[in-house]
Parts: C-alpha cells; sequence; structure tokens
C-alpha cells in the first residue's frame, strides 16, 4: 500500500481564504506551501488563512468546481485560483422563468 500523498491523479492540498474578498480561495500544493503562491496575487488577495488540508482526487466533490480541474490548474500553474460568484446583476443573459403553475 502507497503512502505516496502526490501523485498524476491525487495531491494533498492545503486551502486558504482571502482575508480582501469573501469567498476567493486558493489551491496549493501542500508539500510546496506559500512558496507557490504568485507574488502578483498577494496584493489583491490579501494574506492568505489557512481553512484547510486535505488529499485531492478527481473522484472528490468539491463545492463550486469539479476536482479535476483543481489536479489540473496545480499541476500546470502550481494553484488553483477560486473565485468568489458572480451577483445575480453582474451575469449577463440570466433569464429566470416566471413563477406560475408550470414553473413553481
Amino acid at each position: 500500500m502507497s503512502t505516496e500523498y502526490t501523485s498524476a491523479i491525487k495531491r494533498f492540498c492545503s486551502v486558504y481564504k482571502s482575508p480582501k474578498k469573501g469567498e476567493m480561495y486558493i489551491y496549493l500544493d501542500r508539500s510546496k506551501g506559500l512558496a507557490s503562491f504568485p507574488e502578483n496575487l498577494k496584493a489583491a488577495f490579501g494574506e492568505p488563512e489557512h481553512v484547510l488540508d486535505m488529499v485531492l482526487t478527481p473522484e472528490k466533490k468539491l463545492a463550486r468546481v469539479e476536482a479535476t480541474k483543481v489536479l489540473e490548474e496545480i499541476a500546470s500553474k502550481g494553484f488553483y485560483l477560486q473565485m468568489p460568484p458572480a451577483e445575480n446583476n453582474e451575469i449577463v443573459g440570466e433569464y429566470n422563468l416566471p413563477k406560475d403553475t408550470l414553473n413553481g
């Protein structure tokens, strides 16, 4: 049985939140820590606040993104930046169905 937590299909990640922007998170390879945090993001992101560590696999369910996307971006860029959700008024072309007997 392997005890390796970083490979092509799984990675031991640390997740940090931004103190400046609610619901903005950065995922990093835990073994590299904040060393892989891009300098050019630090001003906008602020001082990262550690949230959790986890073993991320393609099957892992995440709230806003597919785990495979996070794994791919960490492998290629060294990090994955999760932006806050867009406000309803910022979404162009959003259409809400009117409430009626067919649409609840």
